[in-house]
Formats: structure tokens, C-alpha cells, sequence
């Protein structure tokens, strides 16, 4: 079996150490601990999963099946922008097929795929909770979340192209 250099990089796990120590013992803080680990790390690579299993003596079967049973769990990278394009009842009668096509016309990706240039991962979410701005997606990148509602397909576009404008003037020198 040959190893790839990526393989034998090692994830610094040591921002999860007060997650464990906070939910060392607690019933149920499994789903709790996998989201604090998603956050800190944008996802949970097989590495991260066998980590958790470890630390909470959990058996890894069990970790991995509650990460692939939740929808909220992502076992692949995301781009640097995390497109969550709301699908719930009002967005859906609002149109929100047409700013899904729109979003997959501008990048090239449809629900769960990360463009080519890493930079957006686009999500079907169930619902965003904000139906009075119907239909809505909220991007999520290292600066935070932005909500964008009341959207159509043009809006989206310019949306999208600002976003990654954005992000090349703030990429650190």
C-alpha cells in the first residue's frame, strides 16, 4: 500500500480538547461533540471520526453512523463559502428551483458539490427560518454568515460574482 505525502499529514486536534473535557461523561454529547468538530474544521474527515471514537471510547461504527445520519454532517471538504440554499415551503412556492438553477448555471455545481476552484460548496437546506424573505440562501464564509433574501436568478448572479470578487481583495498577502 503506498502512501501519499497528504496521508501522512496529522490533524492538530488540540482545539477539541475543552469540547471533551466539557462533554467527557454526557449522555448523548456525542451529536454535540461531531458539530463543535465540524466547525472547528469545516468537516469530519475519517481521521477526526477515529479521533472522537477514541478520545469519547465511542465505537467508531457508532460515531461514523451518526455523522452519515444527520443531513447536518459533511464528510467531504466545503469550499471557502458555503452556499445554504433554502428549500422549505416558502422558498419553494417563491421559486427557489430557479435560484438553485441559477446558483448551478454561475458556478457549475449542484446540491452537495464543491466548484472546481474549491472557493463554493452548495446545500439544500430544509429550512433557513427566514420565510418572510423568501426565497433566501445564507453564505457562510471565515468572516461569518450573510443571509441574501428576496432573491431571483439576476440577483444571484451578482451575488455570486461579488462574493468572489471579495474574496480575492482580502485574500492575506
Amino acid at each position: 500500500m503506498s502512501t501519499s505525502p497528504d496521508s501522512q499529514v496529522r490533524t492538530d486536534f488540540s482545539a477539541l480538547d475543552p469540547v471533551f473535557t466539557e462533554f467527557s461523561g454526557v449522555q448523548g454529547g456525542l451529536i454535540t461533540i461531531l458539530q463543535k468538530a465540524q466547525d472547528v474544521y469545516g468537516w469530519l474527515s475519517r481521521e477526526t471520526l477515529e479521533h472522537i471514537a477514541s478520545r469519547t471510547g465511542v465505537k467508531p461504527a457508532k460515531v461514523y453512523g451518526v455523522a452519515t445520519f444527520y443531513a447536518q454532517f459533511r464528510l467531504k471538504p466545503v469550499g471557502r463559502y458555503l452556499i445554504m440554499l433554502c428549500k422549505g415551503t416558502a422558498c419553494h412556492v417563491n421559486g427557489s428551483n430557479a435560484i438553485e438553477d441559477a446558483v448551478t448555471r454561475a458556478l457549475g455545481i449542484r446540491d452537495g458539490e464543491t466548484s472546481a476552484d474549491g472557493m463554493f460548496t452548495l446545500n439544500d437546506v430544509a429550512c433557513l427560518g427566514c420565510c418572510s424573505l423568501a426565497p433566501v440562501m445564507m453564505v457562510r464564509g471565515s468572516a461569518g454568515e450573510e443571509t441574501f433574501g428576496g432573491l431571483t436568478p439576476d440577483r444571484v448572479q451578482v451575488i455570486l460574482k461579488e462574493i468572489a470578487a471579495r474574496d480575492i481583495t482580502e485574500v492575506p498577502a
